[in-house]
């Protein structure tokens, strides 16, 4: 009996592993068919038979890539962006956090769940009011105190692709998930020694919170270098503010797609790189940081 169910066990395991290296099989086929195609030449896209390596590995597409796309300035901003996004998201869901892990005050359960309550909403809800918002800011773009009689507002400034990102739900319900397990004896003793909540937070939280802040971080870092929808609305009016998914995307529209194509996936390919690095040197933090937050 009990070899049968050693036998039967084993099995289970191979199939089991089978399973997860088909799935692997598949998640990773399409982002070598973009790096394979981002070498192909302009009439070997899109024919068929299908052919995954190309006839010659040539680096053309990546020079056309770099003098279409423009590829410096939608890099630029794109690091501009998606930094000073996760640095922002770092700070307030860590502020929060603390506030509403270890602070005691009227509302709290209500304010966290009103923060939750935030995760449910569809992003592209958010649109026209965010658009708004940043159409008519104060004493920016022209505008007066009122917001009224300028030239787009803060929508002409990157300022407008940062700051409707600066504020996150999840960042803060991460991080306060986090902060319930750090000891309330160690904030009185500093608290006894004199320290106030400004240092509390800087010279214990932070320090204490940095596997969490790893996955926020990570998390923040991947999703917001891949926003589209809000970059897409605010540089239809201003070209400049294009970060590299956008001008990647619109490359598509102005040539023939199959001489095209090669570009985009080159295009893609460099996009792509950041993302991964970052991906592949911080993944450990990321699971480490999910599973202390108690999330399941």
């Amino acid at each position: 009996m009990s070899r049968f169910a050693g036998s039967r066990r084993l099995r289970l395991g191979w199939l089991a592993y089978l399973v997860v290296i088909a799935g692997g099989v598949t998640m990773v086929l399409p982002f070598l068919d973009m790096v394979m195609s981002s070498f192909k030449g302009p009439d070997e896209y899109g024919l068929l038979p299908y052919h995954l390596l190309p006839k010659n590995f040539d680096l053309e597409n990546y020079r056309l890539a770099f003098s279409q796309l423009d590829l410096g300035r939608l890099f630029a901003n794109s690091v501009i962006v998606t930094v000073s996004v996760t640095l922002l998201v770092l700070i307030t869901s860590s502020m929060a956090g603390y506030a509403l892990a270890k602070l005691r005050f009227r509302g709290r359960s209500v304010l966290f769940r009103f923060i939750l309550a935030t995760m449910m909403l569809p992003p592209f809800l958010l649109l026209i009011p965010d658009f708004m918002i940043m159409l008519n800011w104060p004493l920016v773009g022209g505008n007066n105190l009122l917001g009224r009689g300028g030239d787009g507002g803060m929508t002409t400034s990157i300022v407008s692709l940062i700051l409707p990102f600066a504020v996150n739900g999840f960042g803060i319900f991460l991080v306060r998930q986090f902060m319930i397990g750090i000891p309330d004896e160690l904030l009185e003793a500093a608290r006894i020694d004199g320290a106030g909540e400004f240092q509390l937070w800087l010279r214990i939280i932070l320090p204490q919170i940095r596997p969490v802040a790893t996955t926020l971080a990570l998390i923040t870092f991947v999703g917001q270098w891949n926003e589209y929808i809000w970059t897409l609305l605010i540089s239809s009016a201003n070209p400049d503010l294009m970060t590299l998914p956008v001008g990647v995307q619109l490359l598509q529209g102005f040539l023939d797609p199959n001489r095209t194509m090669p570009i985009v996936m080159a295009g893609l390919v460099i996009s792509t790189i950041p993302v991964l690095v970052v991906f592949l040197a911080f993944q450990r933090y990321y699971v480490r940081g999910i599973v202390m937050s108690g999330m399941k």
